[in-house]
């Protein structure tokens, strides 16, 4: 099982768990990981997440982010081809990163990307992108079951 997170993923552990929403979907990220980290699935990279995740002004949770993030085992590369279906992505709706990050999983032929945006997840199911794109705890309750 090829995995790709976005930003939003790799932050919800260190966000504040006081809301059930936010604990249910660090505890569902962290299974992920746990999976990934055994070998049994794999997480990708990309520069484009290296950098958002640069952006966090938090030098600690920064530091913690990027601990869970270096089990990483293949790195998705951005290509001119990625760059011009990003592009078309933000044409039709998505954000920036966002068309990036769906570009590169589709590119890379990721299994699923995996984000806690509701919007994206709805912008996604709107044009019937080439990755599917979900909530990890949506995701994680249908692999597993």
């Amino acid at each position: 099982m090829k995995i790709y997170m976005d930003a939003c993923c790799l932050n919800r552990p260190f966000d504040d768990q006081s809301q059930d929403r936010v604990r249910i979907e660090a505890e569902a990220v962290l299974s992920i990981l746990d999976y990934c980290a055994s070998g049994e699935w794999e997480l990708a990279s990309s520069k484009a997440l290296d950098f958002e995740l640069a952006q966090c002004p938090d030098p600690v949770k920064r530091g913690k982010i990027r601990s869970l993030y270096a089990i990483a085992q293949s790195r998705l590369p951005v290509t001119e081809a990625v760059e011009a279906r990003s592009l078309e992505l933000q044409r039709q709706g998505f954000s920036l990163f966002d068309s990036l990050h769906v570009a590169l999983a589709e590119a890379c032929q990721q299994d699923v990307f995996l984000t806690t945006d509701n919007k994206l997840c709805r912008t996604a199911a709107a044009i019937n992108t080439g990755v599917r794109v979900a909530n990890p705890v949506v995701w994680f309750m249908e692999y597993t079951q």
